[in-house]
């Protein structure tokens, strides 16, 4: 794909979508990463991941509409402020405090390095290590 397509170019480039296809749990709109793998779910498939980043690597940072990683975790480089809020003990301010670090600062380089976010201590940590990725 070319720099700048999205994910709706990446699925026409595939040969479009078939009957049983997810679209509306999709960001559609969302760009597409070098190597990135998108994944499409089917009609009732309880959607893990739309875009995880490069197959075998890391989620990437600009990878906006991936909920979680494939083990069902979160992605702390991808997620949105809306998609951080559903974590346990995280509200909007938190949420909006993670994504602001990670403007700043670039990705996480590991769910160790959320503790640098102003308002996730020790509890907050223990809470969440075993909820989120990079």
């Amino acid at each position: 794909m070319p720099s700048g397509a999205r994910v709706f170019d990446a699925i026409s480039a595939a040969g479009g979508a078939d009957a049983a296809a997810q679209l509306d749990s999709l960001n559609l709109a969302a760009l597409v990463e070098d190597s990135a793998k998108i994944h499409v779910p089917r009609t009732g498939e309880v959607a893990q991941s739309q875009i995880v980043g490069p197959v075998g690597g890391a989620p990437t940072a600009g990878s906006t509409g991936a909920l979680t990683s494939a083990g069902g975790k979160i992605n702390l480089n991808t997620a949105t402020a809306e998609e951080l809020d559903t974590l346990p003990k995280v509200g909007p301010v938190l949420a909006k405090r993670i994504v602001e670090w990670r403007q700043q600062h670039g990705p996480f380089a590991s769910v160790e390095d959320l503790d640098a976010v102003d308002g996730v201590g020790p509890k907050m940590m223990e809470t969440l290590l075993p909820l989120v990725t990079v």
